[in-house]
């Protein structure tokens, strides 16, 4: 078993190491190798031209039919390469043609195994393998694990750091093997990029700004909260988890002024991040796009102090938004560190990296209105996370915008940290770090983009803004990293052995007592005696029995009754799945908190999809919330199609 920690230079060989070690092991090798996204990359390009003549090779994703047998397909193939996850439900799932065991396979490969932690799939699948090894299975395959860096997990001293670089071991249950002799060769082959850092000075006068805090301040007055609720800074992440922990006492408190005021002071303080982050005009456009929903829906008359100081000041903040005077100075920078790169000729191709998905939307908007930046011939389009809600892209849409980079027709991708590693994303000229902070893995995965000759990553930050200091600290942490992993190939091997089967056992023992108390919670009550409210209004809307969950998914009320409760938009999913399609969204009739979404199910149920996090539970024990189902104290029953329409369509199947 190996645990390799590899460079960025050591990316362009890897394949062919896989291939070496595949042909290592004999006839009719097993391999399963997992990433989210690079599944037909590894097939097309890493993998059939080397071993598709000897060896029947599959590619399994999420949205391929193959993965409903996933069973069947890896009985008949050598070499399956899959996502973690169809693994993981295969582990899990005991009907025939779709169950496997680990048993069936001789290799296993893991990319980005520094991901092998916590809940993660990868450690769910590994802890299949654990279970197994230490209850004496002797038939389980060689695990391989590919990172550039397992990081220190937090960790700011050698002990912590080397800690949790046994924690990886031992959940990868592998030891650590990483490239030395060849070090210089690889850098040689494949550089570093050169590291800057773009300062610009404070903002000296930020009359936007100020204006947002002064009507948050009104609204702090208004909720009276005394001296028991210290204000942090506005404009802060401190801040915006001090609102998250208001509103919810608001909520378990049934105190409606609270938690509405803390959902629109939170708003304000994202208005602020975007206005440190981006233009002005966009931190006010998110206020007026809240604002423009809010006008139909107040309630009482928290609503109406809200909603009226937003219209008391919006002129005023228009006006101020459109003062050049004082527009963000990082935009500025910004600019020119994009000029110097793409001005030098037609091959540049670069990531603007941005922290959220309404800031990457922000600086394409920018970028693309920008006189000098498309006279320099930039053109962008936006990368970000894969799923199934509406400001999510589909995996599809990434490969397209991906596959436009590669061929020209893009030379810039303004992502969040989705493109820092397990996308297949050519080599980069630049590299920018714009208002991100991420761990010490995230920047090496980030600069690792830059692979191109003579490449620069850039942070472009505020002198001595948080941004500067989290990239000096992971500078810290890589090199502690280093020493760590050092640190633990010199121990003895039986030394080493020992803490892994040490650290497995507290695991696995860990993992147990976590499910038992999972079912334990389940039982906590039953559905009928929860009621669900509207978070927003505290409305009664259904009860527990009410909720239905369909392929282990999706949440549904089947409660004919309910869509009295909630209204409708037109807004939709352009988007089809196996058995079901996304509808409209749906939103609270009394408030208009958004609840979730329809969905037509096999062309005929109607069904509303609702997110536990926008509902309060009423439970025998007082108010609860949760933020995922996972988290509900009642067992939620399965779905049942006939019986539904047995109950929906009486005697239409007699």
């Amino acid at each position: 078993m190996l645990f390799i920690d590899y460079s960025s230079a050591f990316n362009t060989i890897v394949p062919y190491k896989l291939v070496t070690k595949l042909r290592a092991l004999g006839q009719n090798p097993s391999l399963c190798n997992w990433v989210v996204h690079l599944v037909d990359q590894h097939y097309n390009k890493e993998f059939k031209p080397y071993l598709g003549r000897d060896y029947s090779l599959v590619s399994i994703s999420g949205d391929c039919d193959q993965k409903d047998f996933f069973g069947c397909e890896v009985k008949n193939s050598d070499l399956v390469i899959c996502t973690a996850q169809i693994l993981e439900n295969a582990l899990t799932n005991q009907e025939e043609g779709k169950h496997v065991e680990l048993s069936q396979f001789t290799l296993l490969i893991i990319d980005e195994c520094h991901h092998t932690h916590k809940d993660g799939v990868y450690n769910k699948i590994m802890g299949h393998y654990v279970a197994q090894k230490l209850k004496g299975e002797s038939r389980l395959p060689q695990i391989l694990g590919l990172t550039a860096s397992p990081g220190t997990g937090g960790a700011k001293s050698i002990k912590g750091a080397v800690g949790h670089v046994l924690q990886i071991c031992a959940n990868l249950d592998s030891v650590i093997v990483s490239s030395k002799v060849y070090a210089p060769e690889l850098k040689k082959k494949v550089p570093r990029p050169r590291k800057r850092f773009d300062i610009v000075d404070r903002r000296p006068q930020d009359p936007f700004g100020d204006h947002l805090k002064f009507m948050m301040q009104l609204i702090h007055d208004f909720m009276a909260l005394g001296p028991d609720f210290p204000v942090r800074e506005f404009g802060t992440q401190e801040y915006e988890a001090d609102v998250v922990i208001l509103e919810k006492k608001g909520v378990t408190d049934r105190n409606r002024l609270l938690a509405q005021c803390a959902l629109h002071l939170r708003q304000y303080n994202d208005a602020l991040l975007i206005n440190d982050t981006v233009r002005m005009v966009d931190a006010f456009r998110v206020l007026e796009a809240y604002y423009s929903t809010k006008s139909s829906t107040a309630m009482d008359g928290t609503d109406f102090f809200l909603l009226g100081l937003y219209q008391e000041n919006e002129v005023e903040l228009r006006k101020l938004a459109g003062d050049d005077r004082f527009e963000n100075p990082k935009m500025g920078k910004l600019q020119s560190t994009l000029l110097e790169q793409f001005d030098q000729g037609e091959h540049s191709r670069g990531i603007l990296f941005s922290k959220t998905r309404k800031s990457t939307h922000c600086l394409y908007d920018w970028v693309s209105k920008n006189p000098a930046l498309q006279r320099a011939g930039i053109r962008a389009a936006i990368l970000t996370g894969a799923g199934n809600g509406i400001n999510y892209m589909t995996q599809n849409e990434q490969k397209d915008t991906i596959s436009h980079l590669r061929q020209g027709s893009l030379n810039l991708l303004i992502s969040t940290s989705v493109a820092e590693e397990g996308l297949d994303i050519p080599e980069c000229n630049l590299v920018v770090r714009y208002g991100l902070l991420t761990n010490e893995i995230a920047q090496q995965q980030a600069s690792g983009r830059a692979r191109a000759s003579d490449s620069v990553y850039s942070v472009v930050a505020q002198a001595g803004g948080r941004e500067v200091r989290r990239e000096h600290l992971n500078e810290c942490l890589e090199e502690l990293t280093g020493r760590a992993i050092s640190e633990v190939q010199r121990m003895e091997p039986r030394e080493f052995q020992m803490k892994i089967t040490e650290l497995q056992t507290e695991a696995l023992l860990t993992r147990q007592l976590k499910e038992q108390l999972k079912i334990k919670k389940k039982g906590c009550f039953s559905a009928a005696s929860i009621q669900l409210s509207c978070r927003g209004c505290f409305v009664l809307v259904a009860f527990g029995n009410d909720i239905k969950v369909i392929e282990n998914a999706h949440h549904v009320n089947i409660n004919p009754d309910f869509e009295r409760y909630y209204k409708t938009n037109g807004q939709t999913l352009l988007k089809t799945f196996e058995d079901w399609e996304p509808g409209r969204v749906i939103s609270c009739a009394a408030c208009g908190k958004q609840w979730g979404m329809e969905m037509v199910y096999k062309e005929i149920a109607l069904l509303p999809i609702l997110a536990i996090k926008n509902f309060a539970m009423e439970t025998p024990e007082g108010r609860k919330l949760a933020k995922n189902w996972k988290d509900v104290e009642f067992t939620v029953e399965e779905f049942n199609f006939t019986t539904y329409c047995n109950n929906k369509f009486p005697g239409m199947f007699d």
